[in-house]
């Protein structure tokens, strides 16, 4: 399960490379230096086959009760997607309308006993920003939301983690946002480790939360 991630270029830039308009209100959000499940993010989507920058929360709010008073208590963000078939999933993945791309420069997992873990960052050596396959949605709680699908692991994740973000191929970024739900299963898939880097850190897992 991928919790954090960077982006390491400006919204001008992300607009530049993924050949999609920069509206005013995300022009004027703020790139944290990490992004995190709660958090907003850049997502670039597809408007009347227009591509467009936009600003959302990261993770579909999956509504919650309380196990004492049985009363609704804060959402928690589904961050990930795995089974694209199943119900809480497939109407985005499903449809072209409710697709996206979310740029990353790297992402991290999680290694090490516990306690003790710390930061291992994954990066795509030949694109400085590379587009993780995203669905999103509308929601009542934290308005735009998105979520990243996810895949195995290939051989360079695997010993860290056992999945890992699908990442695109720039010739099927538009595959993706308006192909068919078959499209989208074929493209659930690892990518090549031999195109992938990996960093292992002594940065504290927690750190800067």
């Amino acid at each position: 399960m991928c919790n954090l991630y960077r982006t390491r270029a400006s919204l001008e830039e992300i607009a530049r490379l993924f050949r999609a308009e920069l509206p005013d209100e995300a022009r004027a959000a703020n790139l944290s230096s990490g992004i995190y499940p709660g958090t907003p993010g850049p997502v670039v989507r597809a408007i009347q086959g227009k591509r467009q920058l936009a600003r959302m929360t990261w993770g579909f709010p999956l509504r919650q009760r309380s196990k004492k008073t049985e009363k609704p208590i804060k959402p928690n963000p589904v961050n990930n997607a795995r089974n694209l078939v199943s119900p809480f999933w497939k109407s985005a993945a499903a449809n072209p309308e409710w697709r996206c791309l979310i740029p990353v420069s790297e992402f991290a997992e999680a290694e090490g006993r516990k306690g003790q873990k710390t930061r291992t960052w994954f990066s795509v050596s030949d694109e400085p920003v590379f587009a993780w396959a995203g669905l999103w949605r509308p929601s009542a709680e934290w308005g735009d939301v998105y979520s990243g699908v996810m895949t195995e692991a290939n051989e360079l994740i695997a010993p860290v983690h056992d999945r890992m973000p699908v990442i695109l191929e720039p010739v099927d970024h538009e595959r993706w946002l308006q192909g068919t739900f078959e499209d989208v299963l074929a493209l659930q898939k690892p990518c090549d480790p031999d195109r992938m880097m990996r960093d292992r850190t002594h940065e504290p897992w927690v750190a800067g939360r």
